[in-house]
Protein backbone atom coordinates (compact mmCIF):
# COMPACT_ATOMS: atom_id res chain seq x y z
CA UNK A 1 0.00 0.00 0.00
CA UNK A 2 1.67 3.63 -0.97
CA UNK A 3 1.87 5.81 1.87
CA UNK A 4 -0.52 7.97 0.76
CA UNK A 5 -3.33 5.66 1.37
CA UNK A 6 -2.68 5.06 4.92
CA UNK A 7 -5.18 7.38 6.99
CA UNK A 8 -3.29 10.99 7.63
CA UNK A 9 -2.88 10.26 11.51
CA UNK A 10 -1.99 6.73 11.32
CA UNK A 11 1.85 7.04 12.10
CA UNK A 12 0.60 8.85 15.94
CA UNK A 13 -1.85 6.37 16.52
CA UNK A 14 1.01 3.76 16.10
CA UNK A 15 3.66 5.39 17.94
CA UNK A 16 2.67 6.80 21.07
CA UNK A 17 0.88 3.41 22.14
CA UNK A 18 4.21 1.68 21.43
CA UNK A 19 6.26 3.77 23.97
CA UNK A 20 3.78 4.43 26.22
CA UNK A 21 2.52 0.83 27.16
CA UNK A 22 4.15 -3.18 27.32
CA UNK A 23 2.94 -3.73 23.96
CA UNK A 24 5.17 -5.65 21.09
CA UNK A 25 5.34 -4.52 17.60
CA UNK A 26 2.58 -7.23 16.94
CA UNK A 27 -0.09 -5.96 18.98
CA UNK A 28 0.30 -2.58 17.62
CA UNK A 29 -0.39 -3.75 14.36
CA UNK A 30 -3.51 -5.87 15.48
CA UNK A 31 -4.69 -2.70 17.75
CA UNK A 32 -4.61 -0.25 13.91
CA UNK A 33 -5.82 -3.72 12.40
CA UNK A 34 -8.73 -3.07 15.10
CA UNK A 35 -9.43 0.63 13.75
CA UNK A 36 -9.36 -0.44 9.75
CA UNK A 37 -5.50 0.51 9.15
CA UNK A 38 -3.84 -1.81 7.96
CA UNK A 39 -0.03 -1.99 8.32
CA UNK A 40 2.99 -4.18 9.41
CA UNK A 41 4.57 -4.75 12.43
CA UNK A 42 7.76 -3.77 10.53
CA UNK A 43 6.01 -0.37 9.47
CA UNK A 44 5.70 0.09 13.17
CA UNK A 45 8.95 -0.51 13.93
CA UNK A 46 9.90 1.85 11.36
CA UNK A 47 7.56 4.52 11.95
CA UNK A 48 8.94 4.32 15.81
CA UNK A 49 12.88 4.50 15.40
CA UNK A 50 12.23 7.24 13.07
CA UNK A 51 9.84 9.33 14.90
CA UNK A 52 10.34 8.74 18.29
CA UNK A 53 13.02 10.95 18.75
CA UNK A 54 11.22 13.67 17.16
CA UNK A 55 8.40 13.12 19.70
CA UNK A 56 9.88 13.40 22.38
CA UNK A 57 11.67 16.63 21.53
CA UNK A 58 8.59 18.52 20.72
CA UNK A 59 6.53 16.94 23.89
CA UNK A 60 9.48 18.25 26.05
CA UNK A 61 9.20 21.75 24.50
CA UNK A 62 5.69 21.38 26.06
CA UNK A 63 5.88 20.19 29.29
CA UNK A 64 6.34 23.04 32.35
CA UNK A 65 9.82 24.14 33.09
CA UNK A 66 11.24 21.42 35.45
CA UNK A 67 10.97 21.89 39.36
CA UNK A 68 14.00 22.92 41.29
CA UNK A 69 15.19 19.51 42.92
CA UNK A 70 16.95 17.18 41.18
CA UNK A 71 17.22 13.75 42.02
CA UNK A 72 20.10 11.64 40.40
CA UNK A 73 20.26 7.64 40.17
CA UNK A 74 21.25 4.61 38.28
CA UNK A 75 20.70 1.28 37.58
CA UNK A 76 22.58 -1.89 36.00
CA UNK A 77 21.33 -3.29 32.63
CA UNK A 78 22.51 -6.28 30.52
CA UNK A 79 22.41 -5.15 27.10
CA UNK A 80 24.10 -7.97 24.57
CA UNK A 81 25.35 -9.97 26.85
CA UNK A 82 27.55 -6.92 28.84
CA UNK A 83 26.95 -4.65 31.52
CA UNK A 84 25.56 -1.50 30.82
CA UNK A 85 24.01 1.34 33.85
CA UNK A 86 21.09 3.75 32.79
CA UNK A 87 21.73 6.95 34.69
CA UNK A 88 18.68 8.62 35.34
CA UNK A 89 17.70 12.18 36.18
CA UNK A 90 14.26 13.13 37.70
CA UNK A 91 12.74 16.19 39.21
CA UNK A 92 10.61 16.67 42.43
CA UNK A 93 7.38 15.81 40.93
CA UNK A 94 8.25 12.60 38.94
CA UNK A 95 8.87 13.97 35.44
CA UNK A 96 12.20 12.10 34.11
CA UNK A 97 14.47 15.17 32.92
CA UNK A 98 16.81 13.36 30.91
CA UNK A 99 18.84 9.54 30.87
CA UNK A 100 22.26 8.30 29.44
CA UNK A 101 23.24 4.72 28.71
CA UNK A 102 26.66 4.66 29.53
CA UNK A 103 28.78 1.16 30.53
CA UNK A 104 30.85 2.73 33.08
CA UNK A 105 29.57 3.95 36.55
CA UNK A 106 32.66 6.23 37.49
CA UNK A 107 33.36 10.10 37.95
CA UNK A 108 33.39 10.40 34.03
CA UNK A 109 29.63 8.69 33.62
CA UNK A 110 28.52 11.30 36.20
CA UNK A 111 29.96 14.53 34.58
CA UNK A 112 28.41 13.70 31.21
CA UNK A 113 25.18 12.90 32.60
CA UNK A 114 25.39 16.21 34.04
CA UNK A 115 26.72 18.80 30.99
CA UNK A 116 23.68 16.65 28.94
CA UNK A 117 21.08 17.59 31.76
CA UNK A 118 22.64 21.10 31.89
CA UNK A 119 22.87 21.47 28.39
CA UNK A 120 19.38 19.86 27.82
CA UNK A 121 17.93 22.54 31.16
CA UNK A 122 19.85 25.23 30.17
CA UNK A 123 19.80 25.80 34.03
CA UNK A 124 20.92 24.72 36.77
CA UNK A 125 18.60 23.21 39.49
CA UNK A 126 19.03 24.29 42.93
CA UNK A 127 19.47 21.01 44.51
CA UNK A 128 20.89 17.42 43.66
CA UNK A 129 20.06 14.45 45.69
CA UNK A 130 21.72 11.32 45.27
CA UNK A 131 22.84 8.10 47.16
CA UNK A 132 25.88 7.33 48.50
CA UNK A 133 28.24 7.18 45.50
CA UNK A 134 31.49 9.79 45.54
CA UNK A 135 31.63 9.90 41.62
CA UNK A 136 28.11 12.59 41.81
CA UNK A 137 30.08 14.89 44.32
CA UNK A 138 33.17 14.96 42.21
CA UNK A 139 31.48 15.22 39.33
CA UNK A 140 29.22 17.96 40.43
CA UNK A 141 31.93 19.62 41.92
CA UNK A 142 33.17 20.05 38.64
CA UNK A 143 30.29 20.77 36.43
CA UNK A 144 27.68 22.41 38.71
CA UNK A 145 29.92 23.92 41.45
CA UNK A 146 27.26 26.19 43.04
CA UNK A 147 24.73 23.35 43.39
CA UNK A 148 23.96 21.95 46.97
CA UNK A 149 24.40 18.41 46.34
CA UNK A 150 22.72 16.23 49.29
CA UNK A 151 23.40 11.97 49.78
CA UNK A 152 20.61 10.33 51.14
CA UNK A 153 19.43 6.47 50.23
CA UNK A 154 15.82 7.42 51.50
CA UNK A 155 15.42 10.68 50.11
CA UNK A 156 16.51 9.47 46.54
CA UNK A 157 13.02 7.08 45.93
CA UNK A 158 12.01 8.91 43.60
CA UNK A 159 14.82 8.51 40.86
CA UNK A 160 14.63 4.84 42.02
CA UNK A 161 10.80 4.57 41.43
CA UNK A 162 11.07 5.77 37.73
CA UNK A 163 13.30 2.98 36.67
CA UNK A 164 10.37 0.50 37.26
CA UNK A 165 8.33 1.28 33.87
CA UNK A 166 11.50 0.37 31.74
CA UNK A 167 11.95 -2.61 33.48
CA UNK A 168 8.49 -3.83 32.90
CA UNK A 169 9.03 -2.87 29.25
CA UNK A 170 12.25 -4.59 29.33
CA UNK A 171 10.75 -7.82 30.33
CA UNK A 172 8.17 -7.22 27.26
CA UNK A 173 10.99 -6.54 24.83
CA UNK A 174 13.08 -9.64 26.02
CA UNK A 175 15.92 -7.36 26.58
CA UNK A 176 17.15 -4.52 24.74
CA UNK A 177 19.53 -5.13 21.66
CA UNK A 178 22.04 -2.30 22.04
CA UNK A 179 23.28 0.78 23.95
CA UNK A 180 22.19 2.82 21.03
CA UNK A 181 18.73 1.14 20.63
CA UNK A 182 18.01 1.49 24.59
CA UNK A 183 19.07 4.96 24.39
CA UNK A 184 17.18 6.05 21.79
CA UNK A 185 13.42 4.04 23.00
CA UNK A 186 13.54 5.39 26.82
CA UNK A 187 14.31 9.13 25.28
CA UNK A 188 10.73 8.58 23.65
CA UNK A 189 9.45 6.20 26.08
CA UNK A 190 10.25 8.49 29.35
CA UNK A 191 8.88 11.40 27.58
CA UNK A 192 5.66 10.22 26.45
CA UNK A 193 5.36 8.80 30.23
CA UNK A 194 5.93 12.38 31.68
CA UNK A 195 2.73 13.07 29.99
CA UNK A 196 0.38 11.18 32.08
CA UNK A 197 1.55 11.91 35.54
CA UNK A 198 -1.95 13.69 36.42
CA UNK A 199 -2.47 13.74 39.64
CA UNK A 200 -6.37 12.32 40.73
CA UNK A 201 -6.25 12.63 44.54
CA UNK A 202 -6.10 16.07 44.51
CA UNK A 203 -8.27 17.60 41.40
CA UNK A 204 -12.16 17.30 40.52
CA UNK A 205 -13.19 14.68 37.90
CA UNK A 206 -13.83 17.50 35.67
CA UNK A 207 -10.47 18.94 35.88
CA UNK A 208 -8.42 15.52 35.65
CA UNK A 209 -11.00 14.84 32.43
CA UNK A 210 -9.68 17.95 31.09
CA UNK A 211 -5.89 16.73 31.81
CA UNK A 212 -6.91 14.02 30.07
CA UNK A 213 -7.78 15.64 27.29
CA UNK A 214 -5.04 18.08 27.22
CA UNK A 215 -2.42 14.53 27.39
CA UNK A 216 -3.93 13.19 23.82
CA UNK A 217 -3.66 16.45 22.31
CA UNK A 218 -0.15 16.48 23.46
CA UNK A 219 0.44 13.25 22.08
CA UNK A 220 -0.62 14.73 18.12
CA UNK A 221 2.34 16.87 16.96
CA UNK A 222 2.36 17.90 13.62
CA UNK A 223 5.32 16.28 12.13
CA UNK A 224 4.03 12.74 13.16
CA UNK A 225 0.03 13.63 11.76
CA UNK A 226 1.70 13.47 8.20
CA UNK A 227 1.86 9.40 6.63
CA UNK A 228 5.53 8.90 6.49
Amino acid sequence: MPATAFPPRSPASAVWPYFRFPLSLRMVEEMLVARGIIVSHESVRQWARKSGQDFAKQIRQRLPAAGDKCHLHEVVMTIAGKKHWLWRAVDQNDIVLDILVQSRRDERAAKRLLRKLLKRQCRAPCVIITDKPGSYSAARGEVMLSVEGRKHKGSNNQAEDSHQPMQRRERQMKRFKSAGQTQGFLAAHDQINNLFHLRRDDVTADRYRAAHTQTFFRLEPRSLARPL
